[in-house]
């Protein structure tokens, strides 16, 4: 073979182990990165008070069932066609959230609490539609999140503008300001997690119309039944307080009660 075919060769085989090393280098690192990432998702799932969702069962004013990816929960009697979504925080138990909207339920509204994929509202990737396909007799959509769930949330609103948007202790991503959106956004004084000054600083990606509103003494916490949260502050307000302002908000925003 002669020399200049030879270096040739040698070159090309040498980009060739490269690319090869390159590609498998990049693989285990993907393969360490989502290992990684699947272990910490793991690690501190906050699971929902088994007596607060037991006392939804016994609750005759509202149904709550589990459908093939959601929890739906519903006025016994009364429905008025109003619905909202409701997305979970990071690794938080998607029933947590019942007991927050029950009087919510319970005066009329539809409420749909999906499972998220490893219970983070970021790799949802169903839509509106497909949440509004669990009750089809809604023709009002509302959708909210609480934590990484508002934010989820607000992307889906940035989507399909004329929905409602109800934030707790969330904040968005997405700009709406332009945005003809009705938004409701309820947060704590003693939040550790969605301070007040990060709920302050990204109000300007919310409609100027948008409602903002504090609760006093309410944690990050306080807007799920699911225990305390690290990097939290000490909730001064119960966490009924807190649903009972939450419901009877979200319901003044839905249905305009």
């Amino acid at each position: 073979m002669p020399a200049s075919r030879r270096s040739r060769h040698t070159r090309h085989s040498r980009l060739r182990r490269i690319v090869a090393w390159t590609a498998a280098s990049i693989g285990a690192i993907l393969i360490l990165a989502i290992g990684a990432f699947l272990v910490w998702a793991g690690i501190g799932r906050m699971d929902a008070d088994p007596a607060a969702v037991a006392a939804l069962d016994a609750d005759p004013a509202i149904s709550v069932v589990h459908e093939d990816g959601a929890w739906v929960m519903a006025p016994a009697e009364g429905a008025d066609g109003t619905g909202l979504v409701f997305l979970p925080g990071a690794k938080v138990d998607a029933i947590a959230y019942a007991p927050t909207f029950r009087d919510l339920a319970a005066a009329g509204t539809t409420v749909v609490i999906p499972d998220l994929p490893l219970r983070f509202a970021i790799l949802e990737t169903r839509d509106l539609d497909d949440f509004a396909a669990y009750a089809p007799e809604v023709d009002r959509w509302a959708i909210g999140g609480h934590s990484l769930g508002g934010v989820r949330a607000c992307q889906e609103v940035s989507r399909i503008p004329d929905a409602a948007l109800i934030l707790l202790a969330s904040y968005c991503a997405a700009d709406l300001s332009d945005g003809g959106a009705e938004v409701l956004s309820i947060s704590g004084t003693n939040d550790g997690l969605s301070t007040p000054a990060d709920i302050d600083a990204a109000s300007n990606l919310l409609p100027p119309t948008a409602e903002m509103v504090v609760i006093d003494g309410a944690n990050h916490a306080a807007f799920g039944w699911y225990g305390v949260q690290p990097g939290d502050g000490e909730a001064t307000v119960s966490r009924e307080q807190v649903a009972r302002e939450v419901s009877a908000r979200s319901r003044e925003l839905i249905a305009g009660a």
